[in-house]
């Protein structure tokens, strides 16, 4: 009696499907984890964006209405409007800052005090 050791051809198709959907469900992982990267790096880079330009609108005096610029390549925007305070010597401002453009814009607000002796 000749008995043969080996895989059918049913059962090395099964093995190749099998490795076949393992595959694609590692490669949509990774995929995944590449594009979140991706959206980590662009968060990190508005999020020094908007400390770096708001440590620079602390510096000066603050006027109330829209600024535009650039920071390293990427779009902002700057409303300062002045908030509503009881009369005194304290000025308070909102600063709402847009960085980046399109769907990729990320949005900030932060609110700044000035004293009237400071020049505000």
């Amino acid at each position: 009696m000749n008995r043969q050791r080996g895989f059918t051809l049913l059962e090395m198709l099964a093995a190749i499907a099998l490795l076949v959907i393992a595959a694609s469900v590692l490669l949509g992982a990774f995929a995944q984890s590449g594009r979140s990267l991706q959206q980590v790096a662009r968060a990190d880079r508005h999020d020094s964006a908007a400390r770096s330009l708001i440590d620079d609108f602390d510096l000066g005096a603050l006027e109330p209405g829209p600024q535009r610029g650039r920071w390293q390549g990427l779009p902002w925007t700057l409303e300062v409007s002045q908030a509503v305070t009881s009369p005194g010597r304290i000025t308070l401002y909102r600063l709402d800052l847009t960085v980046g453009e399109g769907r990729h814009a990320s949005h900030y607000s932060t609110l700044r005090a000035r004293t009237s002796e400071a020049g505000q």
